[in-house]
């Protein structure tokens, strides 16, 4: 096997308007395709950063919640690099996205914080 990096992100979400319009109109992805599929009654977004396609969201009627909360075992959160934390915080607040202290990674000495996602995924900004 020679994995060469992550190909994308999955995310299922309850309330797709909602969610596309926080991770495009929040974050700031560009949308590469937004595709309705019937058979399924769900919606499917492939977004980017950069031009490079990072992010698969998903809608399904018979969605289901996880039971993930604080420290279950899985995926704990995703994390986006920032050149400016404090901007970038300033810049989710101003859009009325709630979001925790900027704290300081004790072993690599960097800034990074956490917000949430419509669907309470937790996400991180970690300053590079």
């Amino acid at each position: 096997m020679n994995i060469k990096a992550v190909h994308h992100i999955a995310i299922i979400t309850d309330d797709y308007q909602k969610s596309k319009d926080f991770y495009v109109n929040i974050l700031g992805f560009e949308i590469i395709r937004e595709t309705y599929r019937e058979q399924r009654q769900s919606y499917k977004l492939d977004l980017a950063i950069n031009g490079v396609y990072k992010i698969e969201l998903m809608s399904f009627p018979d969605f289901r919640q996880r039971a993930s909360f604080p420290e279950a075992k899985g995926l704990r959160h995703l994390a986006f690099a920032v050149e400016d934390i404090k901007s970038s915080v300033e810049e989710l607040k101003k859009k009325e996205v709630p979001v925790e202290e900027i704290r300081i990674d004790e072993i690599t000495g960097k800034q990074f914080c956490f917000f949430y996602d419509p669907n309470d995924q937790p996400l991180e900004l970690y300053e590079i």
